[in-house]
């Protein structure tokens, strides 16, 4: 039986706040590279970094060296969820760490220590990983020979995000650090929380001395996002733009969609830190959000953005809420406790019934929910402006139970909280779906923040609303 790792979810709200992560994006082929001009230790060093992966299935590059195909060095998500530390040299592996522990919760922040010291007297110390502050023990596989790594080679490229040049990473990275010919403890970088429990980054990490080819990245300059922060060591930017700087953070975790609560018959293609879906074309079927709300008051924004056929018949999109995970392929808004806006005319189904709320909407236009479950009301919006309830989009100014849909008391609903969802009625063609969740993956042109200045959103936050994250989800169920 795989063992699934849980999601480390710190909730932010004090001590030391990480601010932002780069989102990669296999689809961008975006990578940051970095080809040194001098041999750094090939024999000990300590890589760290907080990864939060995206979809499953598919290896997942956190970084990696390449020569060519007998000589590399790679650390990835394994496509069984699985993390593996790799050193190919001679067209075998010298090196070796895979873990058998499974990690593939797309809404937890992982921290992942690396420590090589080829050296070291004690032989199961020469190769070390460490998670979320403890040590990796369990192996489908371990191996460390005598040869150095080929990592840390003067004019071999070393890619963060990939693997000889293919974007494969999908998801967010914070905090790296590569500090060489030292064999740190993951107690340089991280410490479990007094009060939680949760392993959590430390400060003092800027205060390391990284030597040679060695980095620390905050990713702070979208313009920059490759900026070594400690010293010199820049990466250069690949088919990255300031997209690929977000919010969502180690210490600040962000709601994204959930690629394993997909139902859609041939699968659906998840990017973009899973904040973009681009759906097949099998018909009826949902996907929902990776964090539950059981109470509070709640703001998100989507769009709708590419369609592989033609208007009126693909219009069957819904955007909504939702108590459970799809079990089969059927429409959001078909079971109990399911509440959805429909695209082709603007009318709402709950519970299986479809009923007048407000009018049409098309690819590009910006929905909007916000999502009152302290008096159990849901709205939605178009660009701003709210739907009255009665056929149309009426005014730009939130009014508390004007357009409002009446939703069932989330504790008396099967999982005792609703997720954000979005789904397709059934019409067989591809679509693109894109999620703000507070950390947009498209464009901005205004920006606007809930009350407690998180987010970065199109249209206004209705007063009392707030950004679904930790620190906000921390801060009500306090």
């Amino acid at each position: 039986m795989p063992i699934i790792i849980p999601a480390n979810s710190a909730a932010g709200g004090g001590g030391y706040e990480v601010t932002n992560s780069a989102r990669f994006n296999p689809a961008s082929n975006d990578r940051l590279t970095r080809t040194p001009s001098s041999d750094g230790s090939r024999v000990k060093w300590t890589w760290s970094c907080w990864a939060k992966r995206g979809t499953d299935n598919q290896d997942l590059y956190l970084f990696g060296a390449y020569q060519n195909s007998s000589y590399n060095t790679f650390l990835k998500f394994a496509s069984g969820g699985e993390i593996r530390f790799a050193d190919v040299y001679g067209g075998s592996e010298q090196a070796r760490i895979n873990t058998l522990a499974k990690f593939r919760d797309p809404s937890a922040w992982y921290h992942i220590v690396v420590v090589y010291d080829k050296d070291n007297s004690t032989s199961t110390d020469r190769l070390i990983m460490y998670v979320n502050g403890v040590r990796i023990t369990q192996f489908d596989g371990s191996t460390m020979s005598s040869q150095s790594t080929t990592f840390n080679t003067a004019n071999i490229q070393v890619q963060i995000g990939a693997l000889n040049g293919d974007g494969d990473m999908n998801g967010y990275m914070s905090e790296i650090c590569f500090v060489n010919n030292q064999a740190l403890a993951p107690t340089s970088f991280g410490e479990f929380d007094e009060d939680s429990g949760i392993w959590k980054p430390i400060k003092s990490v800027a205060d390391l001395t990284f030597g040679t080819n060695g980095f620390y990245m905050d990713f702070k300059d979208s313009s920059e996002l490759g900026n070594d922060a400690a010293g010199s060591n820049n990466y250069a930017e690949v088919n990255m733009t300031a997209l690929n700087q977000s919010t969502d953070t180690c210490t600040l975790n962000g709601c994204t969609m959930n690629p394993l609560s997909n139902y859609w018959t041939n699968g659906a293609e998840f990017s973009f830190g899973n904040l973009q879906i681009n759906t097949n074309t099998s018909g009826k079927a949902w996907n929902m959000s990776t964090i539950g709300l059981p109470s509070g008051k709640w703001y998100m924004e989507g769009k709708y953005t590419a369609t592989g056929g033609s208007a009126p018949s693909d219009n069957w999109n819904r955007f909504g809420i939702v108590d459970r995970e799809p079990t089969s392929n059927s429409d959001l808004g078909a079971s109990a406790n399911a509440y959805a806006l429909t695209q082709y005319d603007g009318s709402k189904y709950v519970n299986g019934t479809n009923s007048t709320y407000a009018a049409a909407w098309a690819i590009g236009d910006v929905i909007a929910m916000a999502i009152d479950l302290d008096n159990n009301k849901i709205y939605w919006s178009k660009n701003g402006a709210w739907g009255n309830g009665s056929g149309a989009w009426g005014s730009t100014t939130f009014n508390a139970g004007t357009g409002a849909v009446t939703v069932v008391d989330p504790t008396l609903t099967l999982n005792g909280e609703y997720f954000v969802a979005m789904g397709d009625a059934g019409v067989n063609v591809k679509k693109t779906w894109q999620f703000n969740f507070g950390s947009p993956p498209y464009a901005i042109s205004s920006g606007n923040q809930d009350g407690n200045d998180y987010g970065n959103f199109e249209y206004a936050v209705p007063s009392g609303f707030l950004t679904i994250n930790s620190a906000n989800l921390s801060e009500e169920l306090s």
